[in-house]
Parts: structure tokens; C-alpha cells; sequence
């Protein structure tokens, strides 16, 4: 039988999110929500754990981490990469898995939130209260679905009504009517959720308002270089952020914290810079079937380089499993972290050194003995034993004096490849049990840093650029910690332009989950992946500033008009 799901209502729920360390929700498999279900208090609570656990279909995923990462000027395809949609090849088509499960993701569990929207008012044996605060649950999530469609598709189709049967009928709604429905809805949310995550009763990774008018600033941010831009929406972009920044976080308990380092240190993951995370849960038949493309938060895996195919290096769970998935570029490497002694985020974002795990395959000293050699180095000995230094990579003056002379693997970080390169330690899960499994630690989503960041773009838009100073100056020297001289990072109005803003959105960001969106948002994505990424170059055309409508989709559509397909797709 033809597949029919125009609207996407699949809502099977396979798990329901545990919200971490505070307190716990039941969780319990179920089988299908129905209007009467759903009407119910039982069926709202059970509703509203499905899509908070759809979230983790999102952040934490190879899918998301793929199209917001990969394919940029940050990162190139790793040895072991998705070549086609990473490079733009003629491969990554309307076909594409990884962008088809975003596309039904989003919808399944849009469809999800529609239906505590539109039956919560009928519920009896609730109160007000917390009738109010379901529905505004409902569209926090419901906003940052369609964010993620309107952002990848553009003119996707807007619906809000929960659909209990598949419809073979379905038209794209303009995106200045999605843009509408996502800033009335996050309007909505802030008006009623509690102010932040931090707030008396809040679970790790429930809506909260802070989140909800950081996600409402890039909105505005992003609709204001689109097509169907608003006269206002660069002053609504910095009104939103500097009231988070300058009223809501203070009240709230929100502030950035003093070192880089720790925004991301395992275990810190509510932390007092974090706006909202999405969950992962250590119940291991809630999460997906083991590191596959469904709920499980794979991110630990994916810059992991082969690092046990060098010798005295063996597979490990703190040094994680190799699944290389991308490569930094020589762009960021070299000119985004230009400033690597200064400016610490490098450091602390990047694992360069790698100790010996294992006494096997340790390389020898050749005979004769290289110059430069460490003194007592002798013909045939070996070069390091376990719990030395095994792996370099570093900037080199003369590659190959000090790569000859190195009592261990050195590689230039000129000229490092696409298996065996700097890995990205924000997301490393030391805790798992096992060297193969996927992370549990939450995913950060938004944070503090990056309302900084929406603030200085906006502000600098407007043609405020000195204005927009002191909210990129905070971030940059909060970067320089613990030099006793921050403001030794600051710039001046002359540094400011859009390259140095997504410069700092790379160092501040890298690996986040949005720097595709970055570059399409300030319309530079055909002229930074062609300078800086090497797997793409000119391969990349107009047409990728848009992903594709799911083969899918299109053929679902079986009554009345076709379709309609993004343009050169």
C-alpha cells in the first residue's frame, strides 16, 4: 500500500523523557494518542512527555548534528563521513534519509503538541493553571519544530490542528505565515512559563520563558535577512536580547559563567549559563535501538579520529569510539582560532594530545637515531611507554625535523587529515559504561553566550555598531580566562563587520548545531563553503541554501495539487 502521511501523524511513542536528577517522570511505552486520550489529564501528561521526548529525535542525533554541522566552512566530511550531503554531490537528492527524518520528525511531533493545544481547554479535573501551562509547554516546543522546518524548507505546510487519520491532501503555506504562527507562539510561552530553568520546580530540560525569548530574538534575527523580512525585526531581535541579558537572567539566576571551560564539563550541563537542554536518559529501552540515527545523543562519537591506529593506542571509553564522522577545516583551525594562547576556547574545545592506553605497536627509535632526538634515544628502543604522551598535534616551524626528533606521533596541525585530526570535546561522555554506547549527558541547546552573540548581529545590522561592542566584547572576555587581563580581548568599532561576527560565532559555538543555519541566515553559505571547505569548493549551487522536500513527501500527496518541490530539486 502507497504510504499516505502528507501531514506526518505518526505519533507512535516509543518512550517517555526522563527529566534527570530533581525528580523523574513514570515511564511507561504507549501505544497511540487518540482525541479521547487526549482529553484526559492522563493523556495531556502523556502527550507532553512524547514531545518533550521527540526533542531527543533532534539535538543529540546524527541527523541534526549532519545538516547544521557538516557541510560548512567549520567542518569537512571525516573518513568515515556521510560524503554525499557533506560534499553536495549529486548523490544527496530528494531520496536523502537524513533529511527526510528531520522533516517527519518534525511533523510527528508537531502533531503531538496540536493535539494538548487544541484539546486542553476540554479537559476537566485540571486547573487553570495548569491548563495554561500545558498549552504553553505545547508551543515553546511547537515554535522551535517549525523554526527547525522554515529554516531547512522555507515554505513548509502550517499545521495546527491534531489530525487522528492520515490525509493524502497537502499544500506549502508561506513562510510569513509559519514566521507568524512561531513568534505567536513563543509570545504565548513566555507569557506563562516559569522565567528560567532555574526557577522553583523546574525539571532539567522543561520549557521556561528565558528559553523561549532567546529562541523568539533568532527568530527575528533570522526572518530579518529573509525574503519576507519586517521593517523591525533587527530592533526586535536586540530589544528581546538585551531584555533576557540585562533583566530576565539576573532575576533568574542566569549569568555566563567566568570560564569557557566549564560551560561544557560533564555533569555541568544546567549550569548557569544554560537557557535549555534536551534530555538523554541512562534507561536504556527509552533511548533509540543503540547509536542509531533515533533518540540516542550519539554527538560523543562523531569527532572522535582514529586515534587506535596509532601505535600504543587502543580503543578506550574516555578517549571514545572513532565514528569521524567530520574534520575541522584549515579555516578554523588556522583563522577562527588564530589566537590560540589568548583566547582559550581552542583549548578547551579541542583535544590535541593523546596519552598511551596501551603497551602494543609502540613505534621504535630508527637506526640511525634522527637529529633532535631526545638524549638516551637509541636504535630500535622505544619511543614512549604507557602514560607518555602518544599523539601530538601541534603547529610546526620544520615539520619534518620535529616530526623525525618527536618521541611520539606528531602531526602538523597545518596539515592534518580527515582520520586523524583535533576532536571536539564538548559532547565527550567519560561516564558510559561501555566504550560503544551513545552519551546520556544532556545536550545543551541554547545558552546565554550565544543572546550575547544575537544581540551584537542584531545591533550591528541596525547599523548600531558600536552599540553591539559591549555584548560581543563580554563573550571575548570571558574567552581570555584566567588572564588577569580580559580587556585585552576587547575590539573596536573598526574590527566589527559580518566576518568577524561569524568568526566569533565559530569560536564560541563551533559544534553546536547551528552554523549551517549561521551561514544561510547571513546569506554567506555558497561563498564561505567554497573558500573554506575543500570537500565542497564550487560544487555547491544556490539550490543547497535549501534542503530539499522529501521524496517522500511529494509522492504522500495524492489528492488535489501536487506537491510543490524547492527550486533546482
Amino acid at each position: 500500500m502507497q504510504k499516505r502521511f502528507a501531514y506526518l501523524i505518526q505519533f507512535t511513542i516509543c518512550c517517555c523523557l526522563a527529566f534527570g536528577c530533581q525528580q523523574e517522570l513514570q515511564e511507561r511505552p504507549f501505544a497511540i494518542l487518540t482525541p479521547e486520550l487526549l482529553k484526559t489529564p492522563q493523556g495531556l501528561q502523556m502527550a507532553l512527555d512524547a514531545a518533550y521526548g521527540g526533542t531527543r529525535m533532534f539535538w543529540g542525533t546524527q541527523d541534526l548534528f549532519t545538516l547544521t554541522d557538516l557541510g560548512t566552512d567549520e567542518f569537512i566530511s571525516g573518513i568515515d563521513g556521510n560524503g554525499d550531503i557533506v560534499k553536495y554531490n549529486s548523490k544527496y537528492n530528494t531520496e536523502n534519509g537524513t533529511v527526510n527524518n528531520i522533516w517527519r520528525s518534525c511533523y510527528t511531533h508537531i502533531n503531538t503538541v496540536n493535539g494538548i493545544i487544541q484539546m486542553a481547554p476540554e479537559v476537566n479535573g485540571i486547573t487553570a493553571e495548569k491548563r495554561a501551562m500545558y498549552i504553553a509547554e505545547a508551543k515553546f516546543l511547537r515554535a522551535n519544530f517549525y523554526f527547525i522546518l522554515v529554516q531547512f524548507w522555507g515554505d513548509v505546510t502550517l499545521n495546527t490542528r491534531f489530525q487522528d487519520q492520515a490525509l493524502t491532501a497537502a499544500k506549502r503555506d508561506p513562510m510569513s505565515e509559519v514566521y507568524k504562527l512561531i513568534i505567536q507562539d513563543l509570545k504565548d510561552a513566555i507569557a506563562v512559563l516559569p522565567a528560567g530553568p532555574r526557577s522553583v520546580n523546574v525539571l532539567p530540560g522543561k520549557a521556561n520563558s528565558a528559553a523561549a525569548m532567546h529562541v523568539l530574538a533568532k527568530v527575528y534575527l533570522t526572518r530579518a535577512t529573509s525574503s519576507i523580512r519586517q521593517a523591525d525585526d533587527f530592533q526586535q531581535a536586540y530589544t528581546i536580547a538585551q531584555d533576557l541579558i540585562e533583566r530576565v537572567a539576573p532575576s533568574a539566576g542566569l549569568q555566563l559563567l567566568q570560564d569557557f571551560k566549564s560551560v561544557f564539563e560533564e555533569g555541568n550541563e544546567s549550569n548557569t549559563e544554560v537557557l535549555w537542554t534536551v534530555q538523554h536518559t541512562a534507561n536504556l529501552p527509552f533511548n533509540g535501538p543503540g547509536n542509531s540515527s533515533g533518540a540516542d545523543n550519539v554527538l560523543n562519537h562523531m569527532w572522535v579520529p582514529r586515534y587506535e591506529y596509532e601505535g600504543g593506542m587502543t580503543r578506550d571509553i574516555a578517549y571514545g569510539r572513532p565514528y569521524i564522522r567530520c574534520a575541522p577545516t584549515q579555516w578554523l583551525i588556522q583563522t577562527a582560532f588564530r589566537d590560540k594562547t589568548l583566547d582559550t576556547r581552542f583549548n578547551k574545545s579541542f583535544q590535541t594530545v593523546w596519552i598511551s592506553n596501551s603497551s602494543d605497536n609502540i613505534p621504535t627509535w630508527p637506526n640511525p637515531v634522527p637529529p633532535g632526538a631526545p638524549i638516551g634515544a637509541q636504535p630500535g628502543a622505544p619511543k614512549f611507554k604507557k602514560g607518555d604522551t602518544a599523539i601530538v598535534i601541534r603547529t610546526l616551524s620544520n615539520p619534518t625535523y620535529e616530526v623525525n626528533a618527536a618521541p611520539y606521533k606528531l602531526i602538523n596541525l597545518a596539515t592534518f587529515g580527515n582520520a586523524m585530526c583535533p576532536a571536539m570535546t564538548k559532547y565527550f561522555d567519560t561516564k558510559r559504561l561501555d566504550m560503544n554506547m551513545p552519551s546520556i549527558r544532556p545536550v545543551i541547546v541554547y545558552r546565554l553566550a550565544e543572546t550575547y552573540l544575537i544581540a551584537a548581529e542584531a545591533l550591528y545590522k541596525a547599523g548600531r555598531a558600536s552599540d553591539a561592542l559591549k555584548y560581543i566584547n563580554a563573550v571575548r572576555e570571558r574567552a581570555a580566562y584566567p588572564n588577569p587581563n580580559p580587556q585585552r580581548m576587547d575590539i573596536t568599532v573598526g574590527d566589527l563587520n559580518m566576518d568577524f561576527i561569524l568568526e566569533e560565532r565559530s569560536r564560541e559555538l563551533c559544534g553546536e548545531m547551528v552554523r549551517w543555519w549561521d551561514l544561510v541566515r547571513t546569506g554567506t553559505l555558497l561563498d564561505r563553503v567554497r573558500k573554506y571547505n575543500t570537500d565542497v569548493g564550487d560544487i555547491i549551487l544556490p539550490k543547497h541554501t535549501l534542503r530539499p522536500i522529501p521524496q517522500q513527501q511529494i509522492d504522500a500527496v495524492v489528492t488535489g495539487p501536487a506537491y510543490t518541490q524547492n527550486p533546482g530539486w
